[in-house]
């Protein structure tokens, strides 16, 4: 049987161990994930290198487009050496032009900075007008795996565009609106090695009102749920389990 990798993206601690304890294979690190994901702090980044999960650092200096001034290029640059430094597998990076399409000179410079470390392409990719294009350049700057919703609000809702990015030599993962009840759909369609999603439910309201009075944690707040995790690693086994040898 071969296993179809889990990967669960998580912004801090408590993230980390829900992540390892319901059996996932890889984390993608993040802050503030309220915000799609940014770049996680030292600190986080320390933690998750004593883990025991291959961890993937979302290198993303903002909130907002995937359009990045020089400035910004380098400090991603330099989040990238951070990362190497930390002993992490690898990074999560991506990279637009004003028109959507992938930033091929900003991406080959984030590349050659983290050359010998796992490279994936974030969602970025999901403002691509020309997914084909998109697949093309990922395919010759070398980088392996796109994380894609497929363009849509939901990779389910994305799935037909999932399935055009499939088998151009680079692998597609899914995710989006991923669980153990639509795990089974991804696997129908595509020729599913891994997968990528929160696996999260809604925290507890702090014990002190003011916390949420002064903001201090945003309504509707969610963090990585075990259980859920677990639900999601248990569906993928059995559809690994129903495939035929070889």
């Amino acid at each position: 049987m071969t296993r179809i990798t889990l990967e669960i993206c998580v912004d801090d601690a408590a993230g980390i161990a829900a992540a390892a304890q319901g059996g996932a294979d890889r984390i993608e690190l993040c802050a503030a994930l309220a915000l799609g994901g940014l770049t996680p702090s030292a600190g986080l980044i320390a933690l998750a290198a004593e883990g025991p999960l291959h961890a993937m650092a979302m290198i993303r200096p903002r909130a907002g487009d995937f359009v990045f001034t020089r400035d910004e290029r380098r400090a991603m640059r330099a989040e990238i050496a951070a990362v190497r430094a930390a002993g992490l597998a690898g990074v999560v990076i991506g990279a637009s032009l004003p028109d959507g399409r992938l930033d091929g000179d900003t991406l080959e410079e984030l590349v050659a900075e983290a050359g010998g470390l796992d490279i994936t392409l974030h969602r970025a990719v999901d403002l691509a007008p020309d997914v084909a294009e998109a697949m093309a350049l990922c395919a010759r700057l070398g980088i392996g795996r796109v994380l894609s919703s497929g363009g849509a609000l939901t990779a389910a809702a994305g799935i037909d565009r999932l399935a055009a990015m499939a088998g151009q030599g680079v692998s597609v993962m899914p995710g989006g609106g991923v669980n153990a009840g639509n795990a089974a759909l991804f696997a129908g369609r595509l020729p599913l090695r891994e997968i990528h999603a929160s696996a999260s439910a809604p925290l507890a309201a702090a014990a002190d009102p003011r916390v949420m009075q002064f903001g201090f944690q945003p309504p509707g707040a969610r963090g990585t749920d075990a259980a859920a995790v677990r639900a999601l690693r248990q569906a993928l086994d059995q559809i690994a389990a129903s495939r035929p040898a070889g």
